[in-house]
């Protein structure tokens, strides 16, 4: 299925949005059929290349305390990147379910936020009878035509792979796919120049045998889908 756009999620009460400032972490102003509105950001990353000031954006309203809908996606080029990492995720799970990514047909999803040693590894999956754990991590930043993660320095990130590295060296089964939310990529790789340590954990997982894998997906506006692009795209580390 590679490099063929394939829908995977309809969303529903979407709107367009113009995206005004970054007030924290997770909200963002943004102006919304005139009005001067807070949006919440499912993404711990810095987004630089994303939340700028005019940039178009589209929004699913709720209700909530602290912000009125919430912003998951942002217009890049004809297309829109997916910064909402749980709706990545959701995608994700779709993509399993339904047997859409080649190399993991054979998988299915045991549990969600399994512990492993001291960590909370994102999937516990069943492939073959066989128990592998997945960590899932969100490659929203583009250089070239390269999706890279992280886009800032990852403790919590570098802790993830150090554990799946020591799992699978002690035997075990481990995986790592990151999801390359947004159009036009051709391949992943680390960021280097924004965590070192990163790339060389991840250099030293794929030695020790740890599956590592990206797809590349993206939000379509006019049909109101996310659409796989690229089930198996092609990772240099």
């Amino acid at each position: 299925m590679s490099n063929v756009a394939n829908k995977i999620l309809k969303l529903d009460g979407v709107e367009e949005c113009i995206i005004l400032e970054r007030l924290n972490r997770f909200i963002v102003k943004i102006l919304l059929n005139g009005a001067v509105l807070r949006a919440y950001i499912c993404n711990t990353g810095r987004l630089l290349d994303y939340i700028v000031k005019g940039r178009r954006g589209f929004c699913i309203r709720h209700e909530r305390r602290k912000s009125d809908c919430r912003l998951f996606a942002v217009e890049d080029g004809d297309s829109a990147a997916i910064i909402d990492t749980h709706l990545q995720m959701q995608a994700l799970e779709r993509l399993i379910a339904s047997k859409m990514i080649s190399w993991i047909r054979s998988c299915c999803i045991l549990k969600r936020n399994i512990r492993l040693k001291n960590s909370v590894i994102d999937y516990l999956l069943d492939c073959n009878g066989e128990d592998v754990y997945l960590e899932v991590k969100s490659a929203i930043l583009r250089r070239g035509g390269y999706a890279m993660y992280p886009d800032c320095p990852s403790q919590r990130g570098r802790k993830h792979i150090r554990e799946i590295t020591e799992h699978v060296k002690d035997g075990g089964r481990g995986m790592i796919i990151f999801i390359a939310a947004m159009p036009n990529i051709q391949a992943f790789k680390p960021n280097n120049s924004a965590d070192p340590e990163m790339t060389r954990l991840l250099k030293e997982a794929a030695l020790a045998g740890v599956n590592i894998r990206a797809i590349e997906m993206h939000y379509d506006p006019k049909s109101h889908f996310i659409c796989i692009l690229n089930d198996d795209l092609h990772v240099e580390i």
